[in-house]
């Protein structure tokens, strides 16, 4: 824990230099003494793992087990570019500069307490190393509770760093008080360029609110509109995603969905990051380090054919590719400007030997990691356990860096180090406008200069922000933000015939470039992930139409499904258009075909069945009926009124047949015959049966003294009240034909997909008038079979009639509902059902008793067992007297 007391005026330089330092430093340092020391913060290490203070104890330094090459580079080149001023006789002749470098670690604590370090001073070493090939190079010893009065001290006006924009800002709440400047070389966030929360604060990184712009414009050419936009829960991807979604609805770009994971992502992150994918253009604002993350669960689920688009913090991180390149292939991101060479920063990079590195902890531990050894005596300081690779060899000290590849050594895309190294000259160019400062033409009050070897930092300040210089042949200048002029190389990550990757250039954005020509791409060097351009969305198949989001941009919308009977035969159909009366999409919902036809039909089984049934009614009738016209003569057929049953036989069966007229295509001439061949069959049937009845009825009543009813029921008029009570049922049929006579009909609007062919009744009150009536009929049969109820057994059928009756009621009242609820052939299988059923009920609860006598019990069809005793308490002799009622 570090702990600092000052006493004095806050932010003058007496008050940094009355500063006690009381704690513990165990930092390692790149050191070179000098006029005015530079301070510098990079992270060198770093872990995905943060760790949160209990405040339960003493804290203690985390360990960062995770060596960063690039960091290194980017130290070496702070360390180079001073070195090369220093060299210099056009820039700062009379002073020299010096550099302390420190490690971050990338985290707020550890950064924060290495500025603290930097900005308090800390005592002279008696150790010293230079930066190149050993000197220079310093490693701290430990110091505790260091007073300021007591030893010398070397403070640094100025630091170099942080890379992260988090970090920064962190670090600016703790310095801002003092004024002392902070130049960032890799923090983009567009937070920082607020000059009254950050006044102090510069950058040679541009802004993310030009790498936004530059974005939107690359998703908006290539005509993605429908992105996914992702980032590490951090300021950095909060505030770029912030923008990214205020600038795509300028250019008709959508975000089909933001979300933001956690550093540590765990497998439940993960799950929810890539579930809700709906995008095949992804961009991402992340590190190198959570895109490693996502890349090893992309692999896992086998998801292919992504195109990434980078932010520029991970898009030329070539050490994704060695793992991942497969899933990489044609990645397009924004990288800051590349300097194509820095003179001298190679060698320099690559003078390390052997017998250099041990007096530096950084230096060291880059060797071990590189060659996978270990240094005589060496532990690497960044783990507080001891030595973390206690297997490795000793080193031999014949390694060279020429022998093998590492990041560090890389200068092919000196882009992060091209930044480092303009941030140096920022600072040496400020120094030089101040030291050619007129005494009385100076930029404070009353004219005054700022001495060079004895300034305040926010002298410095000031000068840094008017700062216009070359570098490398690049004009570097600032706006009233502190931001320089925004400049992106478009990178493809493309792949080699041998497998390794090649950031290939494809274009570029320069944000001084007038409107309209800011981006230029040359379409034909970039390569695809799969081979071609990928679209930000699978595009609305056929079967599907697009729908607007309210609200939002054009290019917002959903994948809808097409209506129920609507199709759509193009992509991105912007509307469904209905199929005809007679056709119905398919399953997809791309074409019309035509409905399928449904009626009840002779060839599927339940016609087959009902037309088998109705022909077998039919032929029992019948063979019924030829069974009582051979035993016409015996006493039980003329005892049964012989003319009406077989009447009444021959209608049943044509009530049987009847049935058949609803089987097969309904056509208007078939709907015609079969509702009054229904009606009339089943009126002369009923007709038949109250004609029986009532004569039964008469002719036991007419047996009594003084009655002579039964002389008006003879065969005349018996036939009469049959063709009376058809007659009436025939003239409702004329009416209801000659009014509104029912007739085939399409039915497209029960079932969607289907026509249903059948006969409509035309007139509702015609069709219910003939049941209705046929229901009277029954009716008054029933109640007058129920009066004859008391007739001598032997003769009496007034009781199966009344049980046909009952069956009669049963099948027709149960008719009526399911008639009304069911549509199409089974509203055809339901009426035919009704009359085979009320049919067979009245064939066998009258003819089967007398059909079993006939056949099976002749002995019984005789004179004798004709004979009754007794009617309501009198005497009957024998059949005779009503037998000369019936025709004989």
């Amino acid at each position: 824990m570090l702990f600092s007391v000052c006493v004095g005026e806050l932010g003058s330089a007496a008050a940094l230099d009355t500063c006690v330092f009381l704690g513990d430093e165990k930092a390692n340092s790149l050191y070179e003494n000098g006029d005015i020391v530079i301070g510098g913060l990079f992270p060198l290490h770093y872990s995905p793992e943060p760790s949160l203070p209990t405040f339960k104890t003493k804290p203690t330094l985390s360990t960062y087990k995770y060596f960063n090459s690039r960091a290194l580079r980017w130290m070496q080149t702070m360390a180079f570019a001073i070195k090369e001023i220093n060299e210099r006789s056009d820039l700062l002749p009379r002073l020299r500069l010096g550099f302390d470098i420190r490690d971050s670690c990338d985290v707020i604590p550890v950064s924060l307490r290495a500025s603290l370090l930097l900005v308090n001073g800390h005592p002279e070493r008696s150790t010293v190393n230079t930066a190149d090939g050993g000197k220079g190079l310093r490693s701290n010893s430990n110091v505790s509770h260091l007073g300021c009065a007591d030893v010398r001290r070397t403070v640094s006006p100025v630091i170099i760093g942080d890379a992260a924009s988090g970090v920064s800002m962190a670090l600016l709440r703790s310095l801002g008080s003092f004024q002392i400047p902070l130049v960032s070389y890799f923090a983009s966030c567009s937070c920082l360029s607020n000059q009254r929360e950050f006044p102090s604060f510069m950058r040679t990184m541009p802004s993310d609110a030009f790498q936004i712009r530059a974005l939107v414009r690359l998703v908006s050419y290539f005509g993605w509109t429908w992105v996914g936009v992702i980032g590490l829960e951090s300021d950095y991807a909060r505030f770029a995603i912030q923008l990214f979604l205020q600038e795509s609805v300028q250019y008709g770009v959508c975000a089909a969905y933001t979300h933001f994971y956690p550093v540590s992502l765990n497998q439940q992150a993960l799950d929810e990051l890539l579930d809700m994918s709906s995008s095949k253009v992804i961009i991402n604002f992340c590190s190198e380090s959570e895109m490693q993350s996502i890349l090893q669960e992309i692999r896992h689920r086998n998801i292919t054919g992504l195109q990434w688009i980078a932010s520029e913090a991970w898009s030329t991180a070539s050490s994704l590719w060695a793992e991942f390149g497969d899933l990489l292939t044609g990645t397009l991101g924004f990288a800051i400007r590349r300097a194509d060479v820095i003179p001298g920063l190679k060698q320099h990079l690559i003078s390390i030997r052997p017998s250099h590195i041990h007096k530096s902890a950084f230096l060291a531990e880059f060797w071990e990691e590189t060659f996978n050894c270990r240094l005589n005596g060496s532990v690497n300081t960044h783990s507080h356990s001891g030595d973390p690779y206690p297997d490795r060899k000793p080193c031999k000290g014949t390694e060279d860096l020429l022998d093998v590849y590492t990041s560090y050594s890389d200068v092919t895309q000196l882009r992060v180090s091209y930044n480092v190294y303009k941030a140096v000259y920022l600072v040496a160019h400020a120094l030089q406008d101040m030291s050619e400062c007129i005494s009385g033409q100076g930029p404070f009050s009353n004219g005054t200069c700022a001495d060079p070897k004895s300034f305040q930092p926010w002298q410095l300040i000031h000068y840094m922000k008017c700062a216009n210089f070359s570098a490398l042949g690049e004009r570097v200048s600032f706006d009233q933000n502190g931001d320089p002029v925004a400049y992106y190389d478009l990178l493809n990550w493309q792949r080699r015939s041998d497998g390794s990757v090649y950031l290939a250039k494809v274009g570029f954005y320069d944000d001084s470039s007038r409107d309209g020509h800011s981006l230029v791409i040359n379409d034909s060097v970039i390569q695809w992930p799969v081979g071609k351009q990928v679209c930000s969305l699978d595009s609305c198949p056929p079967g599907f139409r697009i729908a607007r989001r309210k609200g939002e941009p054009i290019c917002c919308f959903d994948c809808v499904s097409c209506a129920e009977g609507e199709i759509s035969n193009e992509t991105d159909s912007l509307e469904c258009s209905r199929c005809s009366d007679d056709t119905w999409p398919n399953e997809n919902r791309n074409v019309c075909i035509p409905k399928t036809m449904e009626f009840l039909s002779y060839h599927e089984l339940m016609g087959i069945v009902l037309c088998i049934v109705s022909v077998l009614g039919a032929c029992i009738s019948l063979s019924v009926l030829a069974v009582f016209f051979i035993h016409k003569d015996t006493p039980l057929v003329r005892a049964n009124n012989m003319e009406l049953s077989f009447l009444l036989l021959l209608f049943l069966a044509v009530c049987f047949l009847v049935g058949l007229l609803f089987i097969g295509e309904p056509s208007d001439w078939l709907c015609r015959i079969r509702y009054p061949a229904f009606g009339i069959s089943f009126a002369l049937c009923i007709s038949c049966l109250l004609a029986k009845t009532m004569v039964v009825l008469v002719a036991f009543r007419s047996t009594l003294p003084g009655s002579n009813a039964m002389k008006w029921f003879g065969p005349k008029q018996q036939r009469a009240i049959v063709i009376l009570a058809t007659a009436v049922q025939v003239i409702i049929c004329v009416i209801w034909l000659l009014s509104s006579p029912p007739h085939a009909n399409n039915n497209t609007h029960y079932h969607s997909s289907t026509i249903i062919m059948e006969c409509v009744t035309g007139s509702e009150v015609g069709f219910w008038c003939v049941l209705g009536y046929i229901g009277i009929l029954a009716c008054m049969c029933f109640l007058v079979a129920f009066l004859a109820r008391k007739l001598p057994d032997n003769f009496n059928e007034a009781k199966f009639i009344t049980f046909s009756m009952l069956i009669f009621f049963a099948v027709w009242i149960t008719f009526i509902p399911v008639y009304v609820s069911t549509a199409g052939k089974y509203t055809v299988a339901v009426h035919i059902f009704a009359i085979l059923a009320s049919a067979f009920g009245l064939l066998f609860c009258i003819f089967a008793p007398k059909s079993y006598i006939i056949i099976l019990k002749p002995e019984k069809n005789t004179k004798k067992n004709m004979i009754f005793t007794r009617i309501d308490g009198k005497d009957v002799n024998s059949l005779d007297n009503s037998y000369s009622f019936y025709p004989s």
